[in-house]
């Protein structure tokens, strides 16, 4: 090659190098935010997510797509708890006042001695189991595994956690950590419902459920008297239009078109009573109905011997077994009784009473770190 060639050659390629050294640093200086990096690569990561390995399915690629509508939905419930528990403890509290201030002095004027005494001795237990239940709810740890090196079974690693599960344990996205015998996470008591709080979840429910049922029975006449007072009230007019024949009867003074009605014997108290009463009868209805549905299905799972997470994932090994021609059983079903002497820590005939229809604070059955597996129905705890 001639030597001038060469020489144009090697400056067209130094003024190359110059202009792309220029266009990356003025690249460089036009760089995103930090926040807005964040989220390019949070996207980045969750399309590349999709595609991780051989075994992604159907749920990872579900997970991956709706994993920002789940972090939102958790977040959103950590910072509500406050509001739901608090809401909870207003409506409870608006429901006894009522009892006590409208419908105490009522009952005292009307019921005989002895209905007297049922209603205090059945209402007073009946908030006292309701209070205590929801309380140990709340303030109860639902059990958590532990964070130090141990030789305690586990049976899978969490992925976020990067720590050992025990069996029946799982993560709380809400709470950020894995849970013993997780079964769900309750925003109205802001909490976890795992090992340890598990019974006191469904006490509370159910001793619930029966107050609404209670309230609803024994108000339901008052709720139809004061219900039609108020619609009394309402169809009262300050006056009623008079024409037509009316006005040839001489019914009215000439120029004259309304009647006058008398104003409503009621007083602003007796007002504020039957509005207390309505409120209170649809609350408690209500309330009863909702919470009633959810204390059963609560009641067929410890039946079962199974959370509300191993409902779905017992119900998947089921239908995956199924196809291969075999028979799926819950290993942690120790029959109906004894599941029930198991979640209510029953271990003699007197803890029916002492522990079941009356509050106590004693602990579940076992740690929550390892569970008895018995093939065969036969009572774990003799009663």
């Amino acid at each position: 090659l001639h030597p001038d060639s060469t020489l144009m050659r090697c400056s067209v390629l130094h003024l190359l190098r110059c202009v792309r050294l220029r266009l990356c640093s003025r690249r460089g200086r036009s760089r995103l935010p930090l926040w807005a990096q964040r989220i390019q690569a949070y996207i980045k990561l969750l399309a590349q997510s999709l595609c991780f390995n051989s075994l992604t399915d159907s749920d990872v690629v579900f997970d991956s797509i709706f994993e920002p509508v789940f972090v939102t939905v958790d977040y959103v419930t950590r910072w509500f708890g406050m509001v739901f528990v608090c809401l909870v403890v207003i409506l409870t509290s608006s429901v006894v006042m009522i009892t006590y201030i409208v419908l105490l002095p009522l009952a005292l004027t009307t019921y005989s001695p002895a209905w007297i005494a049922w209603h205090s001795l059945y209402g007073n237990w009946n908030l006292i189991m309701i209070a205590f239940h929801y309380y140990k709810a709340i303030k109860t740890s639902p059990g958590y595994p532990p964070a130090e090196k141990n030789d305690r079974p586990f049976v899978s690693v969490c992925k976020k956690c990067i720590m050992p599960k025990p069996a029946r344990t799982h993560h709380c996205g809400i709470c950020n950590r894995c849970i013993l015998k997780m079964d769900h996470h309750c925003p109205w008591l802001n909490n976890c419902v795992g090992h340890f709080n598990h019974r006191y979840f469904f006490s509370f429910c159910l001793f619930m459920t029966l107050g609404c049922v209670y309230c609803s029975i024994s108000c339901r006449n008052m709720f139809l008297d004061a219900y039609n007072s108020l619609e009394h009230l309402d169809s009262e007019k300050p006056g009623i239009p008079v024409t037509g024949m009316g006005l040839l009867l001489g019914l009215l003074p000439s120029g004259q078109t309304n009647f006058q009605t008398p104003a409503p014997p009621y007083t602003f108290k007796e007002k504020m009573f039957h509005k207390s009463i309505v409120y209170m009868w649809v609350l408690t209805s209500t309330a009863g109905v909702a919470l009633g549905a959810l204390t059963v299905w609560h009641a067929v799972l410890i039946s079962r011997g199974e959370t509300s997470i191993e409902r779905h994932i017992n119900k998947k090994e089921a239908v995956r077994l199924a196809q291969w021609g075999k028979l799926y059983k819950n290993p942690f079903n120790y029959s109906k009784l004894n599941n029930w002497k198991i979640f209510l820590g029953v271990e003699k005939k007197s803890h029916w009473v002492t522990r079941v229809l009356l509050p106590s604070g004693h602990p579940p059955h076992g740690d929550g770190l390892t569970w008895d597996v018995f093939p065969v129905k036969r009572d774990l705890i003799a009663v």
